[in-house]
């Protein structure tokens, strides 16, 4: 088994290989406009580190968000690309999973969000760093306030928000290494991974204008 994983569903454009019992290769960075510039430096940076080509690669896993449309879109077209190009199976976890799995809470509940702008934040509810209870969801911390009060808190839209999520915490961004992990896991465990479906929850902010007005020509 030779995994490649990527997500680009926050700030954090980041890529990893699993090779079916461990992380061998990994590289993240943080620029929330560069999404589409740094990925592919990324694949080949994390190829090049394993001392592998791509023609290596058996499977791919790419998170689904819940995150902006823009970002989003460059990892999931990215993964279905790869997949297609290489005859592999390509692999979808939800973002939140993946930041729960690496927050290592062994005994919850506790709460994942991630910036979803516009003083949103998208989240969810786990029981344990495996198992999500409830969202994802995307809302204003104040609306959630009572549904998350007490509970330890992981990632970059808890740490944004203190008065919501006190106890927030580390780590901030996704890893495709801890979305990688996830992967080897649960196909390790005979779970069935299915194909990535995007999690907007949301509209996309580009919008065509009200009271548009259509030219012909004459």
């Amino acid at each position: 088994m030779l995994l490649l994983a990527l997500d680009t569903a926050t700030p954090a454009v980041t890529v990893a290989l699993h090779d079916g019992t461990d992380v061998i290769a990994s590289s993240s960075q943080v620029d929330a406009r560069r999404h589409g510039e740094l990925l592919l430096p990324a694949v080949d940076r994390v190829l090049a580190e394993a001392g592998l080509k791509l023609e290596a690669v058996t499977g791919v896993v790419v998170g689904t968000g819940p995150g902006p449309y823009t970002g989003l879109r460059v990892g999931l077209m990215t993964a279905d690309t790869f997949g297609l190009a290489l005859g592999v199976p390509v692999y979808g976890l939800c973002t939140l999973d993946a930041l729960a799995y690496a927050a290592d809470i062994e005994k919850g509940p506790f709460v994942v969000a991630t910036d979803a702008r516009r003083k949103e934040v998208y989240w969810a509810k786990y029981a344990d760093s495996r198992t999500r209870l409830t969202g994802p969801a995307v809302d204003r911390p104040a609306d959630i306030a009572e549904q998350v009060a007490g509970l330890p808190a992981v990632g970059a839209g808890a740490l944004l928000y203190p008065d919501t999520f006190p106890s927030a915490h580390e780590p901030e961004h996704v890893s495709a290494a801890a979305l990688a992990s996830l992967a080897a896991e649960q196909l390790a465990a005979g779970e069935e991974i299915p194909v990535p479906r995007p999690l907007y929850l949301r509209r996309p902010d580009a919008q065509v204008p009200k009271n548009y007005k259509v030219v012909t020509p004459k």
